[in-house]
Order: C-alpha cells, then structure tokens, then sequence
C-alpha cells in the first residue's frame, strides 16, 4: 500500500452533516464520536473526486466500477476521511486565528509517516492558561507589557514558540505552494497552538451555526420550514491520507489520476447552490 497526504482547505463554509441530532442544532456536521472532532467523510471526498474524473476508463481502472456492478473489482484508490487541522478562532486582534493542539498535531505527523514523509518539527507542551505562538505574530494583544491572546472571549497567555514557527513553515509552503497575496505570512503570524482541553472546548464554542428557512409561494417562512444548520467556517484545514492499492489501476495511475482533480477549487458537503463547501485540495508529494 502506497499513501499521500492530502490537505483540505475550506475557501467556503462547509456542512459535512450527519442528518441528525438530538440537541437544539437540527444539522449538525459529522463529528468523531470519541473526541468530538470535526471530519469530512473520506466516502464524500471519493464521490466528488470521482464525479471530477474527466476520462470515464482511467474513472473505472483507479476509483472502481459503480454501485450495479460494485462485485466485479474493487477500486485501486481509498480515501480516509478528512480529519480536522487548522479551526479558524475568532481573535481580538488580527481578526483571526488558526488554531490547533497536541493531539491534532501527533496524529496529523502518524498521518504524514504513513505517507512516508518527515517533517522533523516538534510539539510543544502547552497549558490550559497557554497559547503557543509564533515568534511573530498577529493576534496578541499590542498593548505594553500585555502578553495575552484572546481566542472567541476565552484570555489565553502569549508564549512564544519555535515549534509553532517550524510548523507555520511546514504547513504554508503546503497550503500555498504559490505563496499567492502574502498568505505563508499570514499563517505565520496567525497560528498557535492550545491545550487539548481547550482545543476541546473551542471545537465545541467556535463552528458556525445559522439560521435557515424555506419561503412560500407568498414569499414567508413556511410553516414548520425554520431550522439550525452547523457548519465548519472558512479558513478551516483538514488532513487525510490517499492510498493505493493495485488492483486494476498501478499506483502511479491512482495517483496521476488524482493530481490534476487537485489544480481546481471543488465542492464538498451540502448546499452548493447557496454557496456552500468549496474547497482547495493539496496532495502533498514526496
């Protein structure tokens, strides 16, 4: 089995939903059920992909025949679903922050040697009253002697960190190849990293959750027809691994089938009428 990584960036707000829930949100987005963090089914990355494959024999050879004649073979590709990276956290200053934690970043590095790749960075410790930053950045308090991150309404003390400033390297050369608009930057200076406790709490206090209707043919809400629908905010990254197994596609025809579904922006999730899920794909090479 040969794997690549593959980086998610969300350049609109993305409902990757689960249906249902029991709380007062009526579409919630898929979350993991043991930690609570949000995904992106790996089934809807390979159906979006799938439907992108311009050619329909090199479509049937790396992603399998359909669902009629699914006993014949299986596929050569398998998508693992796109796990959370990078929330974007509302910040007092600098508008705002990407925000991660240990545990996101130690199965993010399992994810990367699976692919056979090394970054050699580091994670820092941090505590629950910390915030890791980048030896420059943005989103810290600028007033004297006030060393202080302000992440939703949540005080967190600034610590600067050179493991965040090797991460920021790693992650803006991925997510921004062409560097377009001074973005390597921005991630510099708007990245850090909290505890897991409060990376637990902020998954729960950050996403976005909107109010939705369906209008009559009188143009008002119809009746019964109001609902919340949750979704993960622009700016988000998430992560999964690509891989290829031989069966009627080689490696090298799974993944230069999937290179080029990469060089445009595609649509995950529901709502795309209204604007909903568009998306920049990163496949990270060796």
């Amino acid at each position: 089995m040969d794997a690549k990584l593959m980086l998610v960036h969300v350049l609109s707000s993305l409902h990757a939903g689960t249906g249902q829930d029991g709380g007062i949100i009526d579409q919630p987005i898929a979350r993991e059920k043991t930690t609570g963090t949000p995904f992106l089914p790996g089934s809807s990355i390979k159906g979006v992909l799938r439907d992108a494959c311009p050619d329909a024999d090199t479509c049937l050879k790396v992603f399998g025949p359909k669902t009629d004649k699914a006993d014949e073979y299986a596929g050569s590709v398998h998508f693992t679903d796109g796990r959370l990276l990078l929330l974007p956290v509302r910040s007092l200053n600098g508008v705002f922050a990407w925000v991660t934690s240990p545990f996101i970043l130690r199965r993010f590095l399992r994810d990367l040697e699976i692919a056979k790749q090394n970054w050699e960075v580091a994670i820092p410790v941090c505590e629950d009253h910390q915030c890791r930053t980048a030896s420059s950045d943005n989103i810290s308090s600028q007033q004297e002697n006030d060393n202080q991150v302000i992440l939703e309404d949540l005080p967190l003390t600034k610590l600067p960190s050179p493991e965040v400033d090797a991460w920021a390297l790693k992650l803006g050369a991925a997510l921004f190849p062409d560097d377009a608009n001074n973005w390597q930057q921005m991630l510099a200076t708007h990245l850090c990293i909290v505890s897991d406790n409060i990376f637990g709490f902020i998954l729960e206090t950050a996403t976005e959750v909107t109010a939705r209707i369906r209008l009559d043919d009188t143009k008002t809400v119809a009746r019964g027809a109001l609902w919340y629908e949750e979704t993960l905010p622009a700016e988000t990254v998430l992560a999964g691994l690509i891989t290829a197994s031989p069966v009627a596609a080689t490696k090298d025809e799974v993944f230069d089938a999937i290179r080029p579904l990469t060089t445009v922006p595609v649509q995950f999730g529901g709502n795309a009428t209204v604007g909903r899920g568009l998306c920049k794909l990163h496949l990270l090479d060796d």
